[in-house]
């Protein structure tokens, strides 16, 4: 199947640079691109893509608060956030606001090809490092949870060997990884994964690795 991608950003030469590239792939297609993050949400409505690859600084709407509208108005498109630092405290902000990923503005080719493929797919996070590192740093920001208490309640539902998976999860483990650790099947791990976004609400790992630093199920540091 074709993913369909749209392009946010509010520099002409990375919409242009980042469709040649994409276009390119044989599973790929850019389907529209968005100036603001305004037109962002507007052409997600008219255009449902796949993936949105979603710059943070831009005018009228930010990408952070276009990601927050997206997820809310949409079930299935997938935002991949643009940024020019690993470290950047706004990216942190996307995560939170329901963003898949994200990439460095200066990946290759094939790096942003297999982002998208990555955050389409839902199957594992992006860059697991670099993401894993970019929450831990920024969730020590708060010292209390955030979770809201429909999050608490639902986190009392999962099993203990769900909640270890969990957390394995925010750790940047992979499927395979997370398997061999507990040594089972990876068809088993990939159902505990399934039953862990069903019941916590998440939309994907990105998400889940989110909530357990925020529930404090891993330690940052």
């Amino acid at each position: 199947m074709t993913i369909r991608v749209l392009i946010a950003d509010d520099q002409m030469m990375v919409r242009e640079g980042f469709s040649v590239l994409l276009n390119a792939m044989p599973d790929i297609e850019v389907v529209g691109e968005a100036v603001n993050g305004r037109e962002a949400v507007d052409r997600v409505r008219e255009l449902a893509p796949d993936v949105v690859l979603m710059d943070i600084r831009m005018p009228e709407l930010n990408g952070i608060e276009a990601t927050r509208e997206i997820v809310a108005a949409d079930g299935t498109a997938k935002v991949l956030v643009l940024t020019t630092f690993d470290l950047d405290e706004y990216v942190y902000q996307a995560l939170r606001a329901g963003a898949s990923g994200f990439l460095l503005k200066d990946a290759s080719a094939r790096q942003l090809a297999d982002g998208v493929r990555v955050v389409a797919s839902g199957e594992a996070l992006l860059a697991p490092s670099v993401t894993r590192r970019l929450i831990t740093e920024f969730s020590k920001l708060s010292e209390t949870p955030r979770l809201m208490p429909s999050a608490q309640a639902a986190y009392g539902d999962l099993t203990d060997r769900e909640t270890e998976v969990l957390v394995l999860i925010a750790q940047g483990l992979s499927n395979a990884e997370i398997a061999e650790r507990l040594v089972v099947a990876e068809s088993t791990i990939k159902t505990h994964v399934s039953r862990i976004l069903v019941k916590l609400g998440l939309r994907d790992r990105t998400q889940a690795a989110v909530f357990a630093y925020e529930a404090r199920l891993v330690t940052p540091g």
